[in-house]
């Protein structure tokens, strides 16, 4: 049975689920019948965070341009750049067991691409969501809707999956940020040039 989750609310994961060591995070989204002029490429990315809450370099962050984490523990499956369709828009791949233990916390965002140049941002984008998915058995273990928060944002914090003693949770962020995927960067201690 897949929970729903609100913003700010938290879940155990790995304590719940007892076996769960790999964990597919879905996200999707939909643009609403606002037109640009041009298409709209939404990409999720993923922080691997210090104790002290900071990605220290790039082997911290796994993106379309930067698909996986060194030792494989975090994977990105591949760029979307239509959204088009049902379902997942972009995947990312977490497996626990491999996390190294300096990485407390996994932030995971989307960003809309050359947001500012295209004049857009998540005021058009609705039916977002983030789901977490046991990724051997395929069963969906809980869901975060993201609703029609955010205007001007063009970066969205959507959630984070943290440590807790020996066990992982999933938190629900929900937090958007204005500077796309430069203002992300410097909030998780990267310098986006």
């Amino acid at each position: 049975m897949t929970i729903s989750l609100s913003k700010g609310q938290r879940i155990d994961l790995t304590k719940t689920n007892p076996g769960l060591k790999k964990a597919l995070i879905g996200l999707g989204w939909d643009i609403n019948k606002y037109s640009s002029g041009q298409d709209y490429d939404l990409d999720a990315s993923a922080f691997l965070l210090h104790a002290d809450g900071k990605a220290k370099g790039v082997e911290d962050f796994v993106f379309y341009n930067n698909p996986k984490t060194p030792n494989g523990s975090v994977v990105h499956t591949g760029d979307n750049r239509t959204g088009e369709g049902d379902g997942d828009d972009e995947q990312i791949i977490i497996d626990f067991s491999l996390i190294p233990p300096h990485i407390h916390r996994v932030g995971i965002s989307v960003t809309i691409h050359d947001a500012a140049l295209r004049n857009q941002n998540f005021g058009h984008v609705s039916n977002a969501f983030v789901r977490v998915v046991d990724a051997e058995t395929d069963r969906e273990i809980a869901r975060y809707d993201l609703g029609e928060d955010f205007s001007l944002e063009t970066a969205v914090v959507v959630c984070e999956l943290y440590r807790h003693g020996e066990e992982w949770k999933f938190q629900a962020i929900g937090s958007g940020f204005n500077g796309g995927l430069a203002a992300l960067c410097r909030n998780y201690g990267l310098d986006a040039q």
